[in-house]
């Protein structure tokens, strides 16, 4: 079909994306022509749609027309009646592999990281302070401030301090089922690649969250945790606190970067303010990169649970064995039953800027959601801030949330993330760098100075997948390697550590 001003993505799609805002009566090509205006990145009718039909894009059904819908009809979150969900009963596994033979060649095989004793490398060089509860948090931040400007200077390999403050610990059911996933988060980011190996938890004393919940034995010692009610008044606390900061940025002051292979690397995709464009540009670029990043060896992990629901049966059939396809429908069946006792619809997902951006509904921003895994097997699924114990592409079953997803995969060891978006955001993240990657050259131009890859040309012919697929895989190489900051990091744009807590609060 010869059409302008839109983008088809499959052949057997019967709606198409405007490339631009489009005015009633501009023709698009084989006797069609818009009925209304249409706002950039929303979908056009290309054909008559009978009540009930299905509507149809990346040659999936999206839902059904609600009413007669004409060619060159406006198609939005209000024409469509959404499809059931797909069934978790038999899904498939191991029915759409690809050999890792055909995977894309990846331009380069090492980078320079932080090597550590145990798991991935680390992509900075910082001595995180993790707290056992929210009470501590406002003294641990004026500490860190305070030895940010003081202490810090005099050891130049130590990127920085962090303090990670969490809203958990106590008025919390501690020994609730759920309870597991806040705990198991804190306990992993106490032990993250980029703290390499130096541990320093501060508390209150009172909290429900104790030292050996998050710490075995061996590390569950005066010189790892320092706990504020022991100390009598502000300035033996902050004293303590400086004397033990000291003696872990000695330490961490004798690491280095060395030449590593991309086994030793660790990232993660996520993306957030997506637009119906975001699955046609920035997501397969960014599953391109991750192809490359898999073959070379790399651990990728992508995210989202209610964007990628209704795609379950397509990720469950790239599971490469059973025990993968039976852990993703454990973890699904898990959030399915998660949201049913919230008495919330999975289509509560998409944003009202999603839909400003023209997805209708989940189904479609599932689809896109989807293409940022790239087309590499599934080695693993893992629960939100579980450690992977294979390397490969890993499936993490977290929620959609940016700032719950971001903190989920950096308890699950993430070194570094690439976050896809369409509408924009500020968002980042203190203890891994994140670079932003957007769906359309608007955006990049909008927001010039924040955004640090546009994969725009894309959609309009200038560029294809493979040209920004190799841009971002040597961006991510380049910035795990210290050698460039995106844009989050040069301003400190950093969000919040929101574990994710599903367990009731006392």
């Amino acid at each position: 079909m010869s059409l302008q001003h839109v983008y088809q993505i499959n052949v057997r799609d019967n709606v198409a994306i405007a490339l631009s805002d489009i005015s009633a009566g501009t023709k698009i090509g084989n006797g069609i022509v818009a009925l209304t205006d249409i706002p950039q990145s929303h979908k056009i009718a290309l054909c008559d749609l009978p009540k009930g039909a299905p509507v149809l894009r990346y040659g999936v059904c999206l839902g059904t027309a609600k009413s007669f819908t004409p060619a060159g009809s406006w198609i939005n979150e209000s024409s469509l009646d959404l499809p059931d969900r797909p069934s978790l009963d038999a899904l498939p596994y191991g029915t759409n592999i690809r050999p890792y033979s055909l995977l894309p060649d990846p331009p380069r095989t090492s980078w320079m990281g932080y090597k550590n004793n145990f798991g991935p490398a680390g992509t900075k060089n910082m001595l995180g302070i993790v707290t056992t509860v929210q009470c501590t948090v406002g003294v641990l931040k004026v500490a860190v401030e305070q030895m940010k400007r003081s202490l810090l200077p005099q050891y130049p390999h130590v990127d920085d301090i962090v303090a990670v403050s969490h809203p958990y610990g106590c008025g919390v059911a501690i020994n609730a089922p759920d309870a597991v996933i806040p705990i198991r988060a804190i306990k992993n980011l106490i032990h993250h690649p980029n703290f390499g190996g130096q541990i320093m938890v501060v508390g209150l004393g009172c909290e429900k969250l104790t030292y050996d919940k998050v710490l075995t034995d061996e590390e569950n010692i005066p010189e790892n945790v320092l706990t504020l009610q022991d100390y009598e008044g502000h300035d033996a606390m902050m004293q303590a606190i400086y004397d033990m900061a000291k003696k872990k940025l000695e330490i961490l002051n004798q690491r280095c970067r060395q030449e590593l292979p991309l086994s030793e690397l660790r990232i993660g995709m996520q993306c957030g303010g997506s637009d119906a464009f975001s699955g046609i540009t920035a997501n397969p670029s960014a599953g391109y990169a991750s192809d490359m990043l898999v073959k070379g060896g790399a651990t990728v992990m992508f995210s989202e649970i209610t964007e990628f629901r209704d795609g379950v049966h397509l990720i469950s059939a790239r599971c490469i064995d059973r025990e993968a396809r039976d852990k993703l429908v454990q973890e699904v069946a898990w959030y399915d039953h998660y949201l049913e006792a919230g008495q919330v619809d999975r289509d509560a997902n998409p944003s009202p800027g999603n839909k400003a951006g023209g997805l209708s509904n989940i189904v479609e921003k599932a689809m896109g959601s989807i293409a940022k895994s790239g087309s590499a097997p599934i080695t693993q699924v893992i629960g939100p801030a579980e450690l992977p114990s294979k390397k490969g592409l890993i499936c993490a079953v977290t929620p959609a949330s940016d700032i719950v997803c971001g903190p989920s995969q950096v308890a699950s060891g993430i070194g570094l993330q690439v976050f896809m978006t369409g509408r924009g955001t500020p968002y980042g993240l203190e203890i891994a760098p994140v670079i932003k990657v957007c769906s359309r050259n608007d955006m990049k131009k909008h927001w010039f100075d924040m955004i640090d890859i546009s994969a725009g040309d894309i959609a309009i012919g200038k560029a294809t997948i493979q040209d920004i697929g190799n841009e971002i895989f040597h961006m991510i190489l380049d910035v795990a390697s210290g050698l460039k900051k995106p844009y989050s990091d040069q301003y400190g744009f950093h969000n919040d550590m929101c574990i994710f807590n599903p367990a009731p609060i006392t």
